[in-house]
């Protein structure tokens, strides 16, 4: 069980990971060992996430997300097979946890009548302020 936070959990069965050749460092080691993961979660079909988690998901995944709603996710950042391994999986659980906190919307308030006044006695210093930065009248 890999535990995103107190509520969620996802088996490990429902992800699945397959193992190609990674382009960049590491030598021949490159042209011999396939060490790059492409691990892939299937958000649509997936019992363990709720509905509004698995819509949050499909919208922060954005183009990793396929047409099916499997989510792909590419690692090659190190040498080893495992290491992109758990790379790959911290990164899926960091895009569920995102997708886990739910929005807060903001409730629409009206100004006081304090905060209305305050708002324009500031306005009429600000404009006797500038009138006084004019030419002297002649008087």
């Amino acid at each position: 069980m890999i535990h995103i936070n107190h509520r969620i959990s996802l088996d490990e069965s429902e992800i699945e990971f397959s193992f190609v050749r990674a382009s960049g460092p590491g030598g021949q080691n490159v042209n011999k060992v396939s060490s790059a993961v492409q691990m892939r979660f299937d958000v649509r079909n997936s019992p363990s996430l709720p509905e509004a988690v698995k819509e949050r998901l499909g919208k922060l995944a954005g183009r990793r997300l396929t047409q099916d709603g499997v989510l792909v996710i590419s690692a090659q950042r190190f040498r080893s097979q495992e290491q992109n391994r758990a790379d790959a999986l911290e990164r899926l659980v960091v895009l569920i946890q995102e997708a886990a906190i739910a929005p807060v919307y903001r409730r629409p308030t009206r100004p006081t009548l304090g905060s209305k006044r305050r708002r324009l006695e500031g306005k009429t210093r600000r404009a006797e302020i500038k009138t006084m930065r004019g030419r002297p009248g002649e008087d």
